[in-house]
């Protein structure tokens, strides 16, 4: 894959809705989505030999390269509106304070959001592989 992925538990409401966020504020159509329950998930972890995907991990593929937990999220912003892409600037924070964030926010993420989850447009629904 040479575009840049979202890679997600499909069966969480706080991931589902982290999903229909970017996809409300994306500045351009070019992330696609991808849940790690998926085969082609499983196949993509497996070909590039990434260890085997943790559910409560957010993970980016910017068509390189992948990124985990805050770096992940991070690097999506770049693909976001402003004033969304300006959270780029919490990079600066070290790496082991915004995962130690984003792990307290991943052990209660299915507290945090209900199943529920929007339907993609059907332009939309074309980038979910």
């Amino acid at each position: 894959m040479k575009f840049p992925v979202v890679f997600y538990d499909g069966d969480c409401g706080f991931c589902n809705r982290s999903v229909q966020f970017i996809l409300d504020h994306e500045r351009d159509a070019t992330v696609h989505f991808c849940a790690l329950q998926s085969e082609t998930a499983q196949r993509f972890f497996q070909n590039h030999q990434f260890p085997q995907p943790d559910l409560s991990t957010f993970y980016f593929w910017n068509g390189t390269r992948l990124f985990e937990r805050s770096s992940g999220a991070l690097k999506v912003t770049a693909h976001l509106k402003a004033p969304y892409s300006w959270l780029r600037i919490f990079r600066v924070v070290p790496r082991f304070l915004r995962d130690g964030v984003y792990n307290w926010i991943a052990k209660r993420r299915h507290k945090l959001a209900n199943q529920q989850c929007a339907l993609p447009t059907p332009e939309q629904r074309k980038r979910f592989l």
